[in-house]
């Protein structure tokens, strides 16, 4: 059986951090303006969502987190090694943070993908998800510096 084919699915673990944060930088994730340190402190207090982690052996090949507010759910940092980028494993992070959000009874998914990122655009219009008709805004409260 292949590593691909061991890999699985498993809830963050403080021991991931580092290896998290290095694959973020690897896919182009990482911006100044947010701290991927304080990101993964943000997320470990959110009561509501999860974040996993992509396991290869004990290689972490991909991460996501996925958030439900009561109202929309949210998807953030999906990220997969690009070693291993165009073999399915982002559909099945997605497919398993569906399933988690449908656990919640969550009604629909937003998330963001920034302008002429036209790789992850088609990825994501491939999976089902679409434009909707809103513009989002920003407000940073806390900077990260």
């Amino acid at each position: 059986m292949s590593e691909l084919e061991k890999s699985e699915i498993a809830e963050f673990d403080e021991k991931h951090r580092q290896d998290v944060i290095s694959l973020w930088e690897k896919c182009g994730l990482v911006r100044p303006w947010n701290n991927p340190d304080k990101d993964i402190d943000r997320k470990l207090t959110d009561r509501n969502g999860a974040f996993f982690v992509l396991l290869a052996g004990q290689r972490i090949i991909g991460s996501v987190m996925a958030s439900y507010d009561g109202h929309r759910g949210s998807i953030y940092y999906l990220a997969i090694d690009p070693e291993f980028q165009a073999q399915g494993l982002g559909k099945r992070l997605m497919n398993h943070c569906e399933a988690f959000l449908l656990k919640l009874e969550c009604p629909k998914i937003n998330l963001f993908v920034r302008s002429g990122n036209e790789a992850v655009l088609q990825f994501y219009h491939e999976l089902g998800y679409s434009e909707d008709a809103a513009i989002p805004l920003g407000k940073r409260l806390i900077p990260d510096d």
